[in-house]
């Protein structure tokens, strides 16, 4: 069985986010293992360029620390100058991933984005497309996708 897992920056902070994830989660369940690690968001308070960056390498950091202990894992790091996958892509690299590995990690930054040296780090670059989402809500949309994803697998109805 996979494991995915969803290596995040910041928390869940509403309760129905928290809700929506949790039933994506149950449904996974019937196709794969999930596990969500948040990893603490610096903050940046004041609107320095310098600042923002040395919040990203930090988060970056432990991303990076998380990603070298994952064992026979493929890791997606979420970016906006990744490819853009449809559904059906997404499965077959679920698919594809299931053959070659036990773990697939989606790395999800905070509000600054990703630190160059978690995306390369990254075998796979995914863009959710040219608009913002806020990071909760991305993770809700990737789960979403996942499931969807899983179901296009296993030719069940879901996916329209």
């Amino acid at each position: 069985m996979l494991t995915i897992e969803i290596l995040c920056v910041g928390k869940m902070s509403q309760k129905w986010f928290q809700d929506g994830l949790e039933e994506y989660r149950k449904r996974l369940g019937a196709f794969d293992k999930v596990q969500i690690t948040e990893i603490p968001e610096h903050r940046v308070t004041s609107d320095g360029e310098a600042l923002r960056k040395e919040a990203v390498e930090k988060e970056g950091e432990q991303i990076l620390r998380v990603l070298q202990e994952a064992k026979k894992a493929r890791a997606v790091a979420l970016c906006v100058e990744g490819k853009e996958y449809s559904s059906e892509e997404l499965a077959g690299l679920i698919r594809e991933t299931k053959q070659e590995f036990s773990r697939l990690i989606f790395v999800i930054g905070g509000s600054d984005g990703l630190s160059d040296s978690v995306k390369k780090a990254c075998a796979v670059r995914m863009s959710m497309g040219r608009m913002t989402f806020p990071h909760q809500m991305a993770r809700m949309i990737l789960m979403e996708q996942l499931y969807r994803a899983e179901t296009i697998n296993a030719g069940m109805k879901y996916h329209k």
